[in-house]
């Protein structure tokens, strides 16, 4: 039989890796960094080491290179939402936040439950037309 320390002994040890291996998945998770893509909960975020003017215009670019259907931009000097429909009618939504001076982060959701392949898809063309 197995004592009760030993019982405790084995679950403080297992508790510490892995709260050390989830803090790695967290990390990835929310983009420790600028260029990461990650999508996480239905969306795609990254930051950008661009001014939030330069990604702005990057994203009306693409949502026309894609041919999107562009149903509303809204932009200040802190942050900015495209929204625009795909062929199967489903809602892109871009959220621009800047961040600091020249960096800005991005959020892609593509339809209600969110299409990764999709969101990547458009946030490569915005990196492409960024270049």
């Amino acid at each position: 039989m197995i004592n009760q320390k030993a019982i405790s002994a084995i679950l403080v040890v297992s508790l510490g890796c892995a709260a050390v291996v989830l803090q790695g998945c967290v990390a990835l998770a929310f983009g420790a960094g600028v260029g990461t893509a990650a999508y996480v909960t239905g969306q795609l975020e990254d930051y950008r080491p661009e001014s939030l003017d330069d990604v702005h215009n990057a994203t009306v670019q693409a949502m026309n290179d894609l041919e999107f259907s562009v149903t509303s931009t809204e932009k200040d000097a802190l942050s900015s939402t495209v929204v625009a429909r795909d062929a199967r009618d489903r809602r892109i939504r871009v959220r621009l936040n800047r961040t600091e001076q020249d960096t800005t982060k991005i959020t892609i959701r593509v339809g209600t439950f969110g299409d990764e392949e999709a969101s990547r898809t458009i946030y490569r063309r915005i990196a492409e037309n960024l270049q």
